[in-house]
């Protein structure tokens, strides 16, 4: 029996996106312009795990996230900070994913899915449907024809590796598992998530754009292409929709570099360079490693542009002059 292949169709407007995302992606690589700026690639980060949440009703804030993430405690819904936990260890796991495997497919899923979800790690035995907000679009296929449909699917990512585009691949992929909708929760973290594990073995710059976020402003579009989708019976409409999304995601990491290198002056960068992430340091011990004499100069010239840039951030906010006071690089 002859393997399922995902039905779409080129058009000039893809080749037009492909190749200007191929250009950006080219101009930030040849200045490896993110491998400088661990701050920004960890903000990215944050960022696409909020973005992702957030587009799944979880209520936690931006800082709430950042908050999780650097081991503070957050007063909130434990199953949401559970699920920011989650998402972030199976961010971490980008590098390592193989995107055509369907055993680290239900690998990060468990993790995605940890101490959340019933059925963690496993493709879904019950009737499930996509819904965007209170309105259901489709009703997915029967549970007894998830394993083949997944299969089926992964057989063509296999066969068209090095012959379909990585981002008309991922986009392809992205809108049929969520057509074939394997699990029973978490199917469209899994589904962005991926998207990108599948553009970072293209360019491994992916790692760090937050595609997620992009999707998010523009989420009921998202829904809206998915939809169009299953009535023309194509990808069509949600490739385009993908491709122009990481298009003007793009221009917007593009423009943060920008700001960056024009913000951060050089004392910001020799603070950045003796701290490490997540160590809270007295001012003393931050004097001490800059081999400064003057609190004030510390304050004036390194502490307070740092904080002003978001890049490192007081413990006690509140308390600006507490004897407590510690700074934190995130």
């Amino acid at each position: 029996m002859q393997n399922y292949i995902p039905p779409y169709t080129i058009s000039n407007k893809m080749l037009e996106l492909v190749s200007e995302i191929s250009e950006k992606i080219g101009k930030i690589n040849s200045h490896r312009e993110l491998e400088s700026r661990p701050h920004l690639r960890r903000n990215n980060r944050i960022q696409s795990i909020h973005s992702s949440l957030k587009i799944e009703a979880n209520s936690l804030s931006l800082s709430e996230v950042r908050d999780v993430i650097n081991g503070h405690l957050v007063l909130g819904d434990q199953k949401e900070i559970q699920e920011v936990k989650n998402a972030y260890e199976a961010y971490e796991h980008i590098p390592d994913i193989n995107p055509f495997s369907i055993i680290d497919l239900k690998k990060i899923h468990g993790i995605m899915t940890y101490r959340t979800v019933n059925e963690s790690g496993v493709f879904r035995k019950g009737d499930e449907g996509v819904f965007s907000g209170d309105t259901c679009i489709f009703v997915a296929p029967p549970p007894q024809m998830v394993d083949n449909l997944m299969n089926d699917l992964f057989t063509w990512m296999k066969k068209s590796e090095g012959v379909v585009h990585p981002l008309i691949l991922s986009a392809v992929f992205h809108y049929e598992f969520v057509f074939i909708h394997p699990f029973a929760d978490g199917n469209g973290r899994m589904a962005r998530l991926w998207h990108t594990a599948i553009l970072y073995r293209w360019r491994n710059v992916f790692e760090y754009i937050p595609l997620e976020s992009q999707i998010e402003k523009y989420q009921a579009e998202y829904y809206d292409a998915i939809a169009q989708c299953h009535v023309n019976g194509n990808s069509d409409n949600f490739i385009e929709f993908m491709l122009e999304m990481i298009w003007q995601i793009l221009d917007e990491v593009i423009a943060q570099i920008r700001k960056s290198d024009s913000e951060t002056s050089e004392y910001v960068k020799r603070i950045l360079d003796v701290m490490e992430y997540d160590i809270p340091y007295t001012s003393n011990a931050i004097m001490q490693a800059l081999g400064l004499r003057s609190k004030e100069t510390l304050r004036k010239n390194y502490i307070n542009p740092a904080i002003e840039l978001g890049v490192i951030r007081m413990t006690l906010p509140d308390k600006p002059n507490s004897k407590n006071q510690r700074y934190v690089k995130q």
